[in-house]
């Protein structure tokens, strides 16, 4: 089936499912309200993505935070700043508390935004752009601010954060006005945790909830990052995998040499980068370092039942992207219990006009590992470290000396990025899990697919240790938002869905 024929027959369940269904009161209200206020949504999201907000400006996120505080105090959430000290990026925290209920529920997104120094922008990334439809199709600017309303569901707002990941805290924002206008109250006391430096691999994240943990303390955290599934269809998940970043540099000749007088004698770094690349990572994906397999787990007798009912996208995927073919015979959501090595990139000389004949003296890697349940950062820096020497490679961790160089041939530095985060998961049948996927259910009129880990990474270990909360991933933005590249948008249906689905998770969660 192609990838437009599952879109098609999934959104075909829905609206069959949704035609037998009582319409779902959270539901309701968040159509009614938004109905009537779509261009009051819109310029105040579009207010917010117009911000620049990249962690490393520490003044932009600043900012960012500061205006998530008044769209806060303005809804009657009572707000705070969360910070590991001065010069780190800042995190917001806000509460509203509903008496008498039994459970709390944090709510996590994060309100920076990958750099932007991507080629290929259409337009500038914090200078948000309605398109009537994904660029290369043939979709034109369009003016929502003077448009009648209803807005077609198929324009998409161009900006950087869109998709990821202001769209879900615009959407929960929007459920708490579309919920106040009904006279519908929570169901649970609602605790917010709204970081600023996700995109930098949230490097202060654990301090913060040490310091904090008892003001963070909840139930459940349900977590408002990423897309939905491949399929078009919402989707809710138990977990993700971990992340760890490094940059390789290979040593050649102490100066540049001629390519002509030396290019059959001296070693070349861009080639022996490129020869220790294709050693640590097949063709077919597998990592080629000893023992990097042994520490992961098989998914459970539940999570492989959820990993067959997922609808196939495998083929229509392929054709969307213009590949002829994926690097494995597993389907997409298989692969995520598989561990991950990515290239980012390679620098080594110039090209183009300042192309030179000549063997550059360095070449350099940027890398980063997409970990599983039961590894650890900790574990994968040793074996890969292991794993460099086994290959022959002497491992220095500064540039080396004249004395290191003549010592050994091959010579490669390792730069572990700060940071780096373990994978999570939750039981997918515990009865916070239930809860959440039965609530959206409700709310979507049919039911929601279940996905047991997302190949994306969070950091939000850190959070899932130090509270000792079950985590579920909820995601609202489309599969297709160009997250972490150039053109990042957000389609406006997601967005009006997303706001259903946060106004059911605020009003009618409970367990």
């Amino acid at each position: 089936m192609s990838h437009l024929r599952a879109l098609i027959a999934g959104l075909l369940l829905v609206a069959a499912a949704s035609a037998h269904a009582a319409p779902d009161p959270a539901r309701t209200a968040a159509d009614t309200w938004r109905a009537g206020h779509e261009t009051a949504i819109l310029s105040e999201f579009t207010d917010f993505l117009a911000m620049p907000d990249v962690a490393t400006t520490i003044p932009d996120v600043e900012r960012n935070a500061d205006h998530l505080m008044d769209l806060l105090r303005a809804r009657g959430f009572v707000t705070r700043i969360l910070s590991a000290g001065a010069g780190t990026p800042p995190t917001v925290y806000a509460e509203l508390k509903t008496p008498g209920a039994r459970r709390t529920v944090l709510y996590y997104a994060h309100y920076d935004g990958q750099p932007v120094g991507q080629r290929g922008w259409a337009s500038p990334p914090f200078t948000p752009v309605m398109r009537t439809g994904p660029l290369g199709q043939g979709a034109s600017i369009v003016d929502w601010r003077a448009a009648p309303t209803p807005l077609d569901p198929a324009w998409r707002l161009y900006a950087r954060a869109s998709g990821d990941d202001k769209a879900s805290i615009e959407a929960l924002l929007t459920a708490v006005d579309a919920l106040r206008a009904k006279g519908i109250k929570p169901s649970v006391n609602i605790k917010l945790f709204y970081e600023g430096e996700e995109e930098q691999g949230s490097p202060h994240l654990g301090a913060i909830i040490d310091a904090n943990a008892a003001l963070l303390k909840t139930d459940l955290i349900i977590m408002g990052d990423g897309p939905m599934h491949q399929s078009g269809r919402q989707q809710v998940n138990f977990g993700s995998r971990g992340v760890i970043g490094l940059t390789l540099t290979v040593y050649g000749a102490l100066r540049p040499l001629h390519d002509g007088h030396y290019g059959s004698w001296a070693p070349s770094p861009a080639v022996e980068i490129a020869h220790l690349i294709a050693a640590l990572r097949q063709e077919n994906g597998e990592i080629g370092i000893p023992g990097f397999y042994d520490d992961v787990r098989p998914p459970t007798a539940s999570e492989t039942a959820a990993l067959a009912a997922l609808p196939p996208v495998e083929a229509g995927l392929a054709r969307d992207l213009g590949i002829a073919a994926p690097i494995t015979d597993q389907r997409l959501d298989d692969s995520y219990f598989r561990p991950t090595l990515n290239v980012r990139s390679i620098h080594v000389g110039d090209s183009g006009p300042n192309a030179a004949n000549a063997i550059a003296t360095t070449a350099e890697a940027s890398l980063d590992f997409r970990i599983v349940p039961d590894e650890t950062p900790d574990r994968v820096r040793t074996l890969f470290s292991a794993g460099l020497t086994t290959l022959g490679w002497f491992v220095v961790d500064a540039p080396p000396d004249l004395a290191t160089r003549l010592a050994h041939p091959r010579i490669v530095r390792v730069s572990w990025d700060p940071g780096g985060s373990a994978a999570v998961k939750t039981d997918m049948d515990g009865p916070a899990s239930r809860a959440v996927t039965d609530t959206i259910s409700r709310e979507q009129g049919a039911p929601v697919l279940k996905v047991p880990m997302v190949g994306a990474s969070s950091g939000l270990d850190v959070i899932v240790r130090g509270l000792r909360a079950p985590m579920v991933g909820v995601s609202i933005a489309n599969f297709d938002d160009n997250q972490h590249a150039e053109n990042e948008n957000l389609r406006l249906g997601a967005l009006w869905d997303g706001i259903g689905v946060y106004a059911a998770l605020l009003s009618e969660l409970d367990w």
